[in-house]
């Protein structure tokens, strides 16, 4: 991305944010994905009508905004640190187990539903899609998003165990999607099964090791640094150096992120005394900073990038598809790996617990990375189905489910209340 690019992006968020703060009015997040959408189909639909060319002609050259490059080569790593950097450690441990129920059965089972719910419509459409890439397909989009998790949830005033659950699952069922997509496309392009548990400990594992031993060297840095913009550069070079070790060695560079993020805030925490309060307001700024703008440029990116859905064969069929086979599995999941967590937080029943959580599943711009990371390993047709459905349910799970978040929390909230 150029600097004109971004310049251009920057604009159309402080346009857009001014114009919602004093219009719409809509969650932040939201607008900024909604009317991206709007302006890039206007602008899609006038270069046709003035260029008299074909819309299919405009979206083959479309190549402006790489989100995958974005993301996973550039800004992840301070996205996920700057939403796991103010998370308790106590909070942590007292969610333990229903975080890695969440993260790692619900995750891989969500992937599996998903993958064998989309290669039967694949069937009865009469798609040439074989059962390796339709679950390499559920493993794209069966991770929950950390940044939509954090950014709109937080508006709708959640019970605090529950927020607490949807942010953490979140947070680090990404490492394991990424080992699923992994092992699911190796699986796909080479045409052989195995390495399932392997990939995922290394994933997993590794990245543990890498997050702990840099956070660990770092902070001492930090915490016997007094001056505040040093230890936001201490910091930033932690976490990018754990997600460089992680990329270097084949480890989720996410999870090692999160495990950064995590251990700042605890280790923060119980040595507070010893750092001076403007240390701790310009580090706290800093990261509310960096997530509300690498978010908001993710966002739009993604709304400008959203008419690449109309590259995909039968787009309506499909597009419908996606979503409804994306709430049946998150809901499938769900209901199995509540079985597995115990007593659920908050007076929530299993059945009230999976209809929040289901409509709380928002996707973003990670699973459209790993659908564009797809390109070099399937056929057009192939690619542009996957790319096209990610975006259905990025768009639908973001736009749509985020929009009703709160009648439905609302309406979920007094079926629980009638209960206590």
């Amino acid at each position: 991305m150029s600097i004109y690019h971004f310049v251009a992006i920057i604009g159309l968020i402080c346009v857009l944010g001014f114009l919602n703060e004093k219009l719409t009015k809509l969650t932040y997040e939201i607008s900024l994905m909604l009317f991206s959408v709007i302006i890039g189909i206007l602008l899609l639909s006038g270069t046709a009508v003035l260029n008299g060319t074909g819309i299919s002609d405009i979206l083959r050259q479309m190549q402006v905004f790489n989100i995958e490059s974005f993301l996973m080569e550039g800004v992840l790593c301070f996205m996920l640190f700057a939403g796991s950097c103010h998370m308790k450690l106590s909070d942590l441990k007292t969610h333990a187990r229903q975080i890695t129920v969440l993260a790692f059965v619900c995750t891989f089972l969500g992937a599996c539903f998903y993958g064998g719910l989309f290669y039967c419509a694949g069937l009865l459409l009469g798609l040439d899609l074989s059962l390796p890439v339709c679950l390499m397909f559920g493993s794209i989009v069966a991770p929950t998003d950390p940044i939509a998790a954090t950014g709109i949830l937080s508006k709708f005033n959640l019970p605090k165990n529950i927020s607490f659950l949807i942010e953490g699952e979140s947070l680090f069922n990404d490492g394991v999607g990424v080992a699923l997509f992994v092992c699911f496309s190796g699986i796909a392009s080479a045409g052989s099964a195995g390495g399932l548990v392997s990939v995922i400990l290394k994933e997993i594992f590794g990245a543990v090791l890498v997050g702990v031993s840099v956070t660990l060297l770092c902070f001492l840095m930090f915490r016997f640094s007094k001056s505040r913009t040093l230890g936001i550069f201490i910091s930033l070079f932690a976490v990018s150096l754990s997600y460089c070790i992680c990329e270097g060695f084949g480890f989720s560079g996410a999870i090692a992120s999160v495990i950064c993020g995590i251990l700042f805030s605890a280790l923060r925490s119980h040595f507070s005394k010893e750092e001076p309060p403007e240390k701790a307001q310009a580090f706290d700024s800093f990261w509310e900073t960096i997530d509300v703008l690498l978010n908001s440029v993710l966002y739009v990116m993604l709304g400008l990038t959203f008419v690449r859905i109309l590259q995909m064969e039968h787009v309506v069929i499909l597009s419908l598809t996606a979503i409804a086979a994306n709430l049946i599995a998150r809901a499938g999941s769900l209901s199995v790996s509540s079985l597995f967590m115990g007593k659920l937080p908050d007076g929530y029943n299993r059945f009230n617990f999976i209809r929040l959580l289901t409509w709380c599943g928002l996707r973003g711009g990670l699973s459209v990375a790993l659908a564009m990371s797809t390109r070099a390993m399937l056929p057009d047709q192939t690619y542009y189905i996957i790319l096209g459905s990610t975006y259905a349910i990025v768009f639908f799970t973001t736009i749509i489910q985020g929009l009703t978040m709160k009648p439905v929390y609302k309406r979920i909230n007094r079926s629980v209340s009638k209960k206590l």
